[in-house]
């Protein structure tokens, strides 16, 4: 392995690691030690891509930290180790670890998982997605789009992904009145062509 690979701002990522540290560390390395594969920082974590084409990257939580694989539903999943983070993920799925050893003991499987994921991506398989229209527009947006014909075309003008951020928030709300409470805090960022988290 050529010292190359390695990444600076990997490496000030690393430094600033606590809890997941040492863990980190060693899947860095079962990663890096499969070819193509390309070390960069994006959504302030490592990513690994190849072709400019992200492949996967390792992050932390509280109780586990995880590998996640960008287009991990199209892996084949043999040991039955791949997680979904939430029920709204379409794509993504993660192999999550709750200490340094379980990396040592599935070494060998997580870097299968890994020469998988390259091959998926050279292969040009793509994951279909659901469709925006496959979602519910809740009653309370409706009548809010119904009321204003602005709102309803900034709406429709944002990106499928905002589209669906939107969507997910105001659905997931069990009571009218909260989700006509969220909707109405998103009108302006809505008219400003912003998603939910910009």
């Amino acid at each position: 392995m050529t010292m190359s690979k390695y990444n600076p701002k990997v490496d000030g990522f690393l430094r600033k690691q606590k809890q997941w540290k040492e863990a980190f560390e060693k899947l860095r390395e079962i990663i890096l030690g499969c070819d193509d594969l390309t070390e960069d920082v994006k959504w302030m974590h490592p990513c690994y891509t190849l072709d400019d084409k992200n492949i996967l990257l390792i992050h932390g939580f509280k109780e586990y930290c995880a590998i996640l694989f960008h287009k991990g539903v199209l892996l084949k999943d043999p040991h039955g180790i791949l997680i979904q983070q939430t029920e709204n993920v379409q794509a993504a799925r993660q192999i999550r670890f709750t200490n340094a050893n379980q990396i040592d003991e599935m070494a060998d499987i997580i870097k299968a998982y890994i020469l998988e994921a390259i091959e998926v991506e050279k292969s040009g398989l793509e994951v279909e997605y659901k469709k925006n229209d496959e979602y519910t527009i809740p009653e309370e947006l409706q009548s809010k789009f119904n009321q204003d014909l602005n709102l309803k075309t900034a709406f429709e003008s944002l990106t499928p992904g905002r589209q669906r951020q939107y969507l997910l928030y105001f659905s997931q709300a069990k009571q009218a009145k909260t989700r006509i409470s969220r909707i109405e805090k998103c009108v302006l960022p809505i008219l400003s062509g912003k998603g939910l988290n910009d």
